[in-house]
């Protein structure tokens, strides 16, 4: 739709737009298509992984390839931020995976108040990794809710929520790129409702609340005396960032890729007790065995289960673990 044929003539939304990653994009593309977009607020740049170079955030190119007026403030309370808002006077601000938290000051600014897309079926998985926490987790069902900014994290009230199924073969970033795709189609459905009046919010049930922190240095740390379902979900749900690790021969070696089998196993949890010729190694654990597919190891290219059998990386009856 032509941004000049949007309400069939009636005004558009005067909107500010607020995210960081590759997450955001299609949720921006949906504001900037359908609504008067004025200003979009990204993080600041950060260099790369080697320091050398600045890496603008996925939001950022987009604002640039589109001229779109663009700001990154290091702080959300400062007055200028709050006195550029209030000049601009938005309708409607819409966040998504901005990394910031919007003080009381800017919440109350717009019309409309600010939306956000949150990756969860809210009151599930308030916080920081709900991505990830639906994969490690086993969950076969997730989505997006797409809700009102309140001060409190992620406790708004919510317009409405897109669900998603979780494939067993579903990863981190298989996931990820479904519900990005989702909170885009739910963003629309919900800036149209906001348009027309038709907005019916649910409060969120305080007693299903669940949080989840960002994943800690010891949530990446595959534990081999776990079940092998659970061993399964870490890595899916770790893949591609950050990795569940383990440690063998004194090296960091990344898992990326597994499979379960069901068979019992002599030996030590964590040891190498079988090669499969035509996948990978296996590792023992709890309750059978962990097929490795495609691993990293510290300074090198993630290979195959197979490559790092042919190149004797890992061996028969070696055991991972400090």
């Amino acid at each position: 739709m032509n941004k000049s044929m949007k309400g069939c003539g009636l005004q558009m939304l005067k909107t500010i737009f607020m995210g960081t990653p590759e997450f955001a994009i299609p949720s921006l593309e949906i504001v900037d298509k359908n609504t008067d977009l004025k200003l979009i607020f990204t993080k600041e740049d950060k260099p790369n992984s080697r320091g050398n170079k600045i890496m603008n955030s996925p939001v950022k190119n987009y604002a640039l390839e589109n001229n779109i007026s663009i700001l990154q403030p290091s702080r959300m309370r400062d007055e200028e931020i709050i006195s550029e808002i209030k000049k601009i006077n938005p309708d409607l601000i819409v966040v998504v995976a901005y990394g910031k938290i919007i003080p009381k000051e800017i919440i109350e600014i717009p019309k409309y108040g600010i939306i956000n897309v949150h990756s969860s079926l809210l009151p599930k998985y308030r916080g920081a990794s709900p991505i990830h926490s639906a994969v490690i987790n086993g969950d076969k069902e997730t989505g997006v809710s797409i809700m009102y900014i309140e001060e409190t994290l992620d406790s708004g009230d919510v317009i409405l929520k897109e669900y998603c199924t979780i494939e067993e073969e579903d990863t981190l970033g298989t996931l990820h790129d479904k519900l990005k795709k989702i909170g885009a189609k739910g963003l629309e459905k919900a800036i149209n409702l906001i348009e027309s009046g038709k907005v019916i919010a649910e409060k969120q049930d305080e007693s299903l609340v669940t949080f989840v922190k960002p994943i800690s240095k010891e949530q990446e740390v595959i534990d081999w005396s776990d079940t092998k379902e659970n061993i399964y979900n870490k890595i899916r749900g770790l893949n591609p960032f950050p990795g569940a690790l383990s440690y063998y021969d004194d090296q960091i070696i990344k898992v990326y890729l597994s499979e379960k089998i069901d068979k019992e196993y002599d030996g030590e949890y964590g040891e190498i007790v079988e090669i499969l010729n035509k996948k990978g190694p296996v590792v023992k654990v709890k309750n059978g065995g962990i097929i490795l597919k495609e691993v990293k190891f510290q300074g090198k290219k993630s290979q195959s289960g197979i490559d790092i059998i042919n190149g004797r990386k890992i061996i028969l009856n070696s055991k991972f673990g400090k």
